[in-house]
């Protein structure tokens, strides 16, 4: 992704972050399967080490997270975003950061969240990012990502009344699986569902797909358990 694309997309959510988090950051309360599998996601990585919200918006799946027992900071592309997480989550830590060129050592994370993260990224780029999301991780660490399933990519350039220059992606749960095993994720599980009601979410079916970083024969505990 181009520097100029960057930028569009980060200077795009600061212009909406205040209206995004009133209508996004409650939106775990109506979705329960979300909560389910976040659930799932934070008994597989509690105690490992710290976890990453990729994307992280207002903050609300980080919140989650850590009320469920996980070490967990959040990253977002938009300062607006963050100064929105920071506001609504006192006690998470939220910072700025690219997803295809994360400030952060190998092996840091032992897990993380990209929920909806991959939305504004083009099909070419994915690549990038999910190597970037391998290279962080832990041997052992989880990914759960989540992603609309389409073949569409409307550009908007307006949101809720806002100018923005936005792409937004649309993803075969096929396509990501080959992408992810070809960073070297190993799939653990993937997911489908039907949208829940407009008044909770866009209308698109979405995909959850759970991949690990699998340990090598050489690597030892206690980041590998076999």
């Amino acid at each position: 992704m181009a520097d100029k694309h960057t930028r569009a997309i980060s200077e795009s959510y600061d212009r909406v972050a205040d209206e995004y988090a009133r209508r996004i950051y409650h939106e775990l309360e109506a979705k329960p399967f979300d909560r389910e599998i976040l659930r799932y996601f934070a008994d597989a990585v509690r105690g490992r080490g710290v976890v990453c919200d990729m994307g992280c918006g207002p903050g609300h799946v980080a919140n989650f997270l850590q009320s469920l027992g996980t070490n967990v900071f959040g990253l977002d592309i938009s300062r607006g975003m963050v100064e929105q997480a920071r506001r609504l989550n006192p006690g998470v830590v939220f910072d700025v950061g690219d997803i295809l060129s994360l400030d952060l050592s190998d092996g840091r994370l032992a897990g993380i969240v990209a929920f909806y993260a991959i939305v504004n990224i083009c099909k070419e780029s994915l690549p990038s990012v999910f190597r970037e999301f391998f290279r962080v991780l832990q041997a052992g660490g989880l990914l759960l990502l989540a992603f609309h399933i389409g073949d569409e990519a409307p550009h908007y350039d307006k949101l809720w009344g806002r100018p923005v220059s936005l792409d937004f992606f649309y993803f075969q749960p096929s396509e990501i699986r080959h992408l992810l095993e070809a960073a070297g994720f190993t799939i653990e599980e993937i997911v489908e569902r039907e949208p829940y009601a407009p008044d909770v979410e866009h209308q698109s079916r979405r995909a959850y797909i759970a991949a690990r970083k699998i340990c090598n024969p050489s690597d030892q505990p206690p980041h590998c358990e076999y």
